[in-house]
């Protein structure tokens, strides 16, 4: 993460501003004073691999909304070498979206997600990107917007099951996913 990147939403917020919503755990919390910017608080976290499941839900929060499902793309997969097909139609529908933002691949994301179940880590990244906009209702039917923080939780959901899949790794995977993120934050991992 650059000071976030320039295309972060984080870019001129501060981490108490990130963080007030967000389910930390005390350690966390602790480390959050008035004037910390969002990047210095994210390479503390960081830096504690047993604050890693706060790094990946304030990261979730930081990131725009766009890169954070990249994010959580890049991290499903990685955990699900061999995905059922529910899962791998969850992770197409994901992919889609982050490549092409429409309002019909946002759907198929919706559709994807219920599939996938909304408790698994494949249904999870699916609904990050239908909750990123658009209506939670049929095309339809009178609009229902999602709430601003769905996809970001919804992200940290999809990782964070995505780290326990192989629960013996499940440290490992933490860390290895917050790294992934800050490549994503940093522009190193861009879709193609």
């Amino acid at each position: 993460m650059t000071a976030p990147t320039t295309q972060s939403r984080s870019s001129t917020r501060l981490a108490v501003d990130l963080a007030k919503t967000l389910p930390l755990t005390d350690a966390a919390k602790s480390l959050i004073t008035p004037t910390l910017s969002a990047r210095q608080f994210f390479d503390m976290l960081a830096a504690q691999p047993q604050l890693a499941e706060d790094a990946i839900r304030f990261l979730a929060v930081a990131l725009p909304k766009r890169e954070a499902v990249w994010w959580a793309l890049l991290c499903v997969r990685s955990a699900l070498l061999k995905p059922p097909p529910e899962a791998l139609k969850a992770i197409s529908a994901a992919e889609g979206w982050v490549k092409q933002q429409t309002e019909a691949s946002r759907r198929a994301c919706g559709e994807a997600a219920e599939l996938a179940g909304h408790g698994t880590a494949g249904g999870c990244l699916a609904d990050a990107a239908f909750w990123s906009g658009g209506s939670l209702t049929p095309a339809h039917l009178a609009v229902i917007a999602p709430r601003e923080d769905l996809t970001s939780i919804a992200v940290a959901a999809a990782i964070l099951l995505a780290a326990v899949i192989d629960p013996e790794n499940a440290v490992a995977n933490r860390a290895k996913f917050v790294a992934l993120g800050l490549d994503v934050a940093n522009g190193k991992l861009k879709w193609q």
